[in-house]
C-alpha cells in the first residue's frame, strides 16, 4: 500500500494513511504531509494482515489535520473508509445520523459516508445458515456487508471513489465509484484497487476499470461486479500497455524535467501511423467518422480546463486558419451552466491528459444529451473519458507524473496541428499544401530535441530572473494560448504571479503594469505579425521593462531589444507553438528550483482534478 501511495502522491499530499485488518480489528495509521510520513509512523507498528485500504489526501472539505485524513473509522468502529470525491448532501445526512447516536471526529464528507455504512450494517439481519446438507449462499447473495453500502450509496448525491473494510466481515473489501475513477488491478493470488493504473502496474497489468454506479466485491476467493441496483457485470479485463519503469524517475530529479525530456518521443508517439501513405494528410482510426460526415460539419466546439483550455485555443487557430471552419472554445466548468445555444451541426471535442477531469466529463456528457457527436483527445486508454465518448484520438504520450503538464501538451498541440490538416485536405487544401504541412510535422520531434539543447542558457537566465515576483508573457495569435500557458505554469510550480497576453493588447491596460520589477517574455513570430510584435518590445523597453525573447532563429531581432533571447528552430507555422512551449517550460521550472519550490508537487495542486 506504502508503494502505491508513493505513485499516487502526485494526486494529493496533504496527508496519508492506511488501515490493516488484523487480529479481529484494525489497526489505523494516518498522518499530515507526505507518504514518507506515514511510511515512518507505520513502520513502528506490526501490520501483518493481508486485506487493508490507504489513501493520500488532496483537501476537500476540513482543513489539513491528521483527524481529517483518510481512512475515516465510524464511531461504532465497524466501517472503516477511503474515499476520493464530493459528498454533496453530506450535512443532511450528518444531521440524520447525529439523531441516531452516531459522533463525528473530524470536518470531513467523508466520515458522513462511513457512519452511514455503519448505521445500514447494523440494521442488516444476519444470513441465515444454510439447512442441512445444502450448499452454502453465494457470497454476495448473503453479504451484509455489501448490501450496506449499496443502501448508503442510494442515498448520497455528489462523487465518489470508495473503497471500504469492516472488522465483522474480515474476508471482504468493498469499492465503488462515481464520478471519481477507480481500477482494481487483477494479481497473482491478490486483488488490488485504485484510482490510478500507476499504484498498480509493478503487481499486475490485468485491470477492470470500473464504470458509474458499479461495485466490486472482493473476497478471498476471488471478485464480482454488480450496480446498484443489482445487476450482475461481466467484468473485462484489459492490459495496461506500458510498465513501472515508465513511470520512474530515471536520471532525473524531478518528474517533470523528466517529462520535458521526453516531449521528442511522445511527440514522435503522437504521429506514429497516422499519416497517409501519399504524405498529404493525415489519419485517424478512432474518430468513426467519414469524409462525408465531415463535409457537413459547419462548427467545432472544444472545451477542457487548466493546460488543456490552451490547447484547445491552439486548435482554434490551427483549424480556423487551414479548415477555414468556425471554432469555438469554452472552459469546460462553464460549459455546462452557460446553455448556450449551438449550431445544429456542430462537433464536440474534449481534452484531457487523465481522461477523468470531472469537469470536462461533465461537459461532454451535457453535449452528448443534447445530441450531439463527442470525440475525445486523451492519453489514458480505459479512462472514462475515452470510455464515454463517441470517438477520438488517444494520444500516446506515456504516464504523466509531473502536476504541472509538459509531454501531455505539446503532443496535444501536435495533434491539434494533425486535425487541422486532416480536415483542410478534406475541404480546399491542395495535395502540395498537404505535402509541405506533413513534412513540416514529421519533422516536429528532432526539432524538439534541438530546442531542448537551450535547457543550460535556460537555466542561467532563471537563476538571474528568480528574484521577480511578477511576470508577463506576451504573444499573437497561436502564440498567445502559449503566452498563458508559460504564464499558469510560472504560477503553478514557483507561485510567482503572472499573466498571459495578446501582446498587442498591452497598451490597453496592462503596460500600467511595466517597471524594472516585472520582466516580460515575448513569443516572437515571423511573417506579418513580427514588426508588431517588435513594436509592443519597443513600448516595453522605453519603460525599462526588461524582455525575454523566444524567436525563430531566422528573425532578426533589432539590437539591444531584448535583455536574454533564446533561439528556437525555424519550422512550420503550425509547428511554431510547440516549439515555442518548450523554454516557458524549462524557464519555470528552472524559477521554481531556483526560489526552493517542489516542482512535482506544487502547493494546493493535484494532478487529476475528479472533484467540482
Amino acid at each position: 500500500m506504502l508503494e502505491g501511495l508513493k505513485r499516487l502522491e502526485y494526486r494529493g499530499y496533504d496527508s496519508a494513511g492506511l488501515a490493516v485488518l488484523q487480529d479481529g480489528g484494525v489497526t489505523n495509521v494516518k498522518s499530515v504531509g507526505r507518504v514518507a510520513n506515514l511510511a515512518k509512523l507505520a513502520s513502528g507498528k506490526n501490520l501483518t494482515g493481508t486485506t487493508g485500504i490507504s489513501h493520500t489526501r488532496w483537501a476537500t472539505h476540513g482543513g489539513v489535520t491528521d483527524a481529517n485524513a483518510h481512512p475515516h473509522v465510524s464511531s461504532d468502529g465497524q466501517v472503516v473508509l477511503v474515499h476520493n470525491g464530493v459528498i454533496e448532501n453530506y450535512v443532511a445526512i450528518k444531521k440524520f445520523l447525529l439523531t441516531k447516536g452516531y459522533t463525528f471526529a473530524s470536518e470531513t464528507d467523508t466520515e458522513v459516508l462511513a457512519n452511514l455504512i455503519a448505521y445500514h450494517l447494523a440494521k442488516e439481519p444476519a444470513a441465515p445458515a444454510p439447512a442441512p446438507g445444502a450448499s452454502a449462499p453465494m457470497a454476495d447473495a448473503s453479504s451484509r456487508f455489501l448490501t450496506a453500502v449499496r443502501k448508503t450509496l442510494l442515498h448520497v448525491e455528489g462523487t465518489y471513489g470508495i473503497a471500504v473494510l469492516s472488522p465483522a466481515h474480515p474476508g471482504e473489501l468493498v469499492a465503488a465509484r462515481k464520478g471519481s475513477p477507480l481500477i482494481l488491478g487483477v494479481g497473482e493470488n491478490e486483488h488490488l484497487i485504485a484510482s490510478d493504473v500507476s499504484a498498480l502496474v509493478s503487481r499486475t497489468q490485468n485491470v477492470v476499470y470500473l464504470k458509474d454506479g458499479e461495485l466490486v466485491h472482493v473476497t478471498g476467493s476471488g471478485f464480482t461486479l454488480s450496480t446498484l441496483d443489482l445487476a450482475d457485470v461481466s467484468p473485462v479485463i484489459d492490459q495496461v500497455t506500458w510498465s513501472v519503469e515508465d513511470a520512474e524517475l530515471g536520471e532525473h530529479p524531478h518528474y517533470m524535467l523528466k517529462e520535458i525530456f521526453e516531449q521528442p518521443q511522445a511527440l514522435e508517439n503522437a504521429m506514429r501511423g497516422r499519416f497517409s501513405a501519399d504524405g498529404s494528410t493525415a489519419n485517424f482510426g478512432g474518430l468513426n467518422l467519414t469524409p462525408a460526415d465531415f463535409r457537413i460539419i459547419d462548427r467545432f466546439v472544444f472545451t477542457s480546463c487548466g493546460t488543456g483550455w490552451h490547447a484547445c485555443l491552439v486548435a482554434e487557430h490551427l483549424i480556423e486558419r487551414y479548415a477555414r471552419i468556425p471554432v469555438e472554445v469554452d472552459y469546460a466548468s462553464e460549459f455546462r451552466y452557460r446553455n448556450a445555444p449551438l449550431d445544429r451541426d456542430a462537433l464536440f471535442f474534449v481534452i484531457s491528459q487523465s481522461g477523468e477531469t470531472i469537469d470536462t466529463l461533465a461537459a461532454l456528457r451535457e453535449a452528448k444529451r443534447k445530441g450531439y457527436k463527442c470525440m475525445a483527445i486523451c492519453n489514458v486508454v480505459g479512462s472514462t473519458i475515452a470510455r464515454e465518448s463517441d470517438g477520438g484520438i488517444y494520444q500516446h504520450a506515456g504516464p504523466e507524473i509531473g502536476v504541472a503538464s509538459t509531454k501531455a501538451f505539446t503532443s496535444q498541440l501536435l495533434i491539434a496541428a494533425m486535425f487541422a490538416l486532416y480536415v483542410a485536405r478534406m475541404r480546399d487544401m491542395s495535395f502540395s499544401e498537404g505535402v509541405e504541412f506533413v513534412k513540416g510535422l514529421k519533422q516536429v520531434p528532432d526539432l524538439a530535441a534541438r530546442t531542448l539543447k537551450l535547457a543550460p542558457q535556460i537555466e542561467d537566465i532563471a537563476k538571474r530572473y528568480s528574484k521577480f515576483n511578477d511576470f508577463l508573457f506576451l504573444g499573437r495569435l497561436d502564440l498567445f494560448p502559449i503566452a498563458l500557458e508559460g504564464a499558469l505554469k510560472l504560477k503553478e510550480i514557483s507561485y510567482i504571479h503572472a499573466e498571459g497576453y495578446p501582446a498587442a493588447e498591452m497598451k490597453h491596460g496592462p503596460i500600467a503594469l511595466i517597471s524594472e520589477e516585472c520582466p516580460s517574455v515575448f513569443l516572437v513570430p515571423k511573417g506579418e505579425l513580427f514588426n508588431k510584435v517588435v513594436s509592443s518590445m519597443q513600448e516595453i523597453k522605453a519603460r525599462k521593462g526588461l524582455i525575454i525573447a523566444i524567436a525563430p532563429e531566422s528573425v532578426e531581432l533589432p539590437e539591444g531589444l531584448a535583455d536574454e533571447t533564446l533561439r528556437i528552430p525555424d519550422c512550420h507555422d503550425a509547428v511554431l507553438p510547440i516549439l515555442a512551449t518548450i523554454p516557458v517550460q524549462l524557464l519555470s521550472y528552472h524559477i521554481a528550483l531556483a526560489r526552493g519550490c517542489d516542482v512535482d508537487k506544487p502547493r494546493n495542486l493535484a494532478k487529476s482534478v475528479t472533484v467540482e
